[in-house]
């Protein structure tokens, strides 16, 4: 196994630090992958793993402003590190969250409703309304998608993949707000007409799949539409038939959220009113953490099997 829980020394709080004290961070996809160096980012070893999760702050340098000791703070970008109990960060590497946000809301919120938010806000200009199609929809983007579609009143119509607890999984999604949930199998039916007789036909289709099914979904989208992809969970590629771009004049983008705080690192107001945005629909219940299985620290070998089975639909968080 690549992974050992070690126990280090503090690191001492420079003028410009913050020691945190981490309550809770969750695995993601794209945590594996980083490991199994099959993502962009490597960091030097040893490292540690983890890239967004919530913490508390015990102490500040004489130098730091944003932040004084009790109050909850999240990564401002990737690489921090967030599986183990306490840390010693620069300041600008940290974010504060209101207190009053639910700790697994906080834990899961700088990743996955950030990209869900900017692949919604970003790509298209879209209406109350309007349709999106996304696959994967049961994933942390996908649940957050819907939610913050729904509070937008934006259509979400969700691929998943078909399952043993199939009815199990649409009524969850339903209650978050989905409009319809169907398979993958579904997407080549002649009942999609069916569907666009009540919402129009997606200007944007989000995808972190590829393959097959990815062909099928783009078929669905509005003449001079967007596909833009985030994730590549199928491992094959995004096979585009040429009369979608001749004659439908379809876009296919890329999204990586690293990237987006890379480029808008100086932009300070775009992320505050991104976060400010999201805190408020969680204030009122309009997004919600993903379905999560709370796993204590020294388990985190049973929460990384958990992570890479199949058919997962709940998040494995590790609370520190």
């Amino acid at each position: 196994s690549l992974f050992r829980l070690k126990d280090l020394e503090v690191a001492k709080l420079g003028d410009s630090d913050v020691h945190v004290k981490m309550l809770a961070a969750p695995i993601n996809p794209a945590d594996i992958n980083m490991i199994q160096g099959t993502y962009a980012i490597l960091s030097p070893l040893p490292a540690v793993g983890g890239n967004e999760g919530v913490g508390e702050v015990l102490e500040v340098g004489q130098r730091v402003t944003t932040l004084k000791p009790g109050d909850r703070v999240i990564p401002a970008g990737s690489g921090l590190g967030t599986w183990r109990t306490q840390g010693v960060f620069p300041e600008e590497m940290l974010l504060k969250v209101p207190n009053n946000i639910p700790v697994l809301c906080a834990a899961t919120l700088s990743v996955n409703p950030c990209t869900a938010y900017r692949m919604l806000a970003d790509f298209e200009t879209l209406a109350p309304g309007d349709s999106v199609i996304q696959n994967a929809a049961n994933s942390g983007v996908g649940q957050a998608v819907i939610q913050i579609a729904k509070a937008t009143g934006i259509k979400t119509i969700n691929v998943v993949r078909d399952r043993p607890d199939l009815p199990k999984l649409v009524e969850r999604l339903m209650a978050l707000g989905a409009d319809h949930v169907i398979t993958e199998e579904m997407l080549r039916k002649p009942e999609m007409k069916d569907i666009f007789k009540s919402i129009p036909k997606p200007r944007l289709a989000l995808n972190c799949v590829g393959g097959k099914s990815t062909t099928e979904m783009l078929r669905h989208l509005q003449p001079k539409g967007t596909m833009v992809t985030y994730g590549g969970m199928a491992k094959q590629p995004v096979m585009v038939p040429v009369s979608a771009f001749i004659f439908r004049d379809v876009r296919l983008r890329g999204f990586w959220m690293t990237q987006w705080k890379k480029d808008h690192a100086q932009d300070q107001e775009s992320l505050a009113s991104m976060m400010d945005t999201l805190f408020q629909l969680i204030r009122r219940g309009q997004l919600t953490a993903p379905a999560c299985t709370e796993v204590p620290l020294q388990d985190y070998k049973a929460a990384l099997e958990a992570t890479m089975k199949p058919f997962t639909s709940s998040k494995q968080i590790l609370l520190l």
